[in-house]
């Protein structure tokens, strides 16, 4: 009985491959855990969704906190555990790197947190840490290293931002809430953003929410330091980043939100932005509409 248990274990091995016996992690489908990432000594939250199939890599969804939040709270805030659920993907959710009242803080080199202060060669680098997080995940057998998506609420959008910036040999495509950035401001002229601090390996898919009441990232610019440009320049960015041919006719696409952006871009990295009318600052995306444009994308 023995030998005939090992000979069976070894022909599901060959025929299904080491994913199929692997658990992602401690947890089981349909289940929320904290995952510690390699020798960092930091940990974020997983969802795996409950139709996991651990014979079969699946997508993976980042989505960051705003400053002074946390990774628990912005899953249940933004409620991206039912997409990944309904969907199929499994969505993490980490604490930046910056401890800061009952938070945490982006390190986003060069800018200002919301304390006023920029990132220190002391603080901890969060990008090193998220393509980390990547390996440590794709290394359980459950995640597809080509289909890596990032999201983020204010400045965890801005960090989303950042990492379509100098992370896109990583991620597939961008998604950032309340945060879109392209850059940081140009410190000659800060209603533009510098060039020469976003320089994607490749285009970069890019899809925003913003809310047009916003006055703490408002879409017409200013603001605090780490802001300042407006959103319509971001946008502009982008698409002259990515090669983007077409200016995108502005339409509404629900009774109070309206779409931009550019199209015919290299490589499918169009850009585009939903845009909530009265909408403040807050989760005002869709959900179903960044799946959408996440799961037509890989790297």
């Amino acid at each position: 009985m023995a030998r005939l248990l090992s000979f069976l274990i070894a022909a599901l091995t060959l025929a299904w491959g080491p994913t199929a016996l692997a658990a992602c992690g401690p947890g089981q489908p349909g289940s929320t855990f904290r995952f510690p990432v390699a020798d960092t000594g930091r940990s974020l939250v997983v969802h795996l969704p409950r139709g996991l199939d651990a014979a079969r890599p699946s997508p993976l969804m980042f989505v960051l906190h705003g400053s002074g939040g946390t990774g628990e709270a912005i899953l249940r805030d933004s409620r991206l555990a039912d997409t990944a659920d309904r969907h199929g993907f499994i969505v993490v959710a980490p604490d930046a790197g910056i401890p800061v009242e009952r938070g945490f803080v982006w390190n986003i080199p060069g800018v200002p947190t919301i304390t006023g202060e920029v990132p220190g060669p002391t603080d901890a680098d969060d990008v090193a840490y998220l393509t980390t997080a990547i390996d440590a995940l794709a290394a359980q057998g459950c995640v597809d290293p080509a289909r890596v998506y990032v999201t983020g609420l204010s400045g965890g959008g801005r960090m989303a931002s950042w990492l379509g910036c100098v992370a896109a040999d990583r991620f597939a495509a961008i998604a950032p809430v309340v945060g879109l950035r392209a850059g940081n401001p140009d410190e000659q002229d800060p209603a533009r953003p510098d060039p020469a601090t976003c320089t994607p390996s490749r285009p970069m898919p890019v899809m925003a929410f913003a809310g047009d009441a916003d006055t703490v990232n408002p879409i017409q610019g200013g603001g605090a330091g780490y802001w300042s440009y407006t959103m319509h320049a971001a946008e502009q960015r982008w698409a002259q980043i990515n090669g983007c041919a077409t200016v995108r006719p502005t339409r509404w696409i629900a009774p109070k939100v309206y779409e931009e952006g550019y199209a015919a871009c290299r490589e499918d990295a169009d850009v585009v932005a939903h845009v909530t009318r009265d909408g403040g600052h807050s989760w005002v995306a869709d959900n179903e509409a960044m799946w959408a444009f996440f799961s037509r994308r890989s790297r």
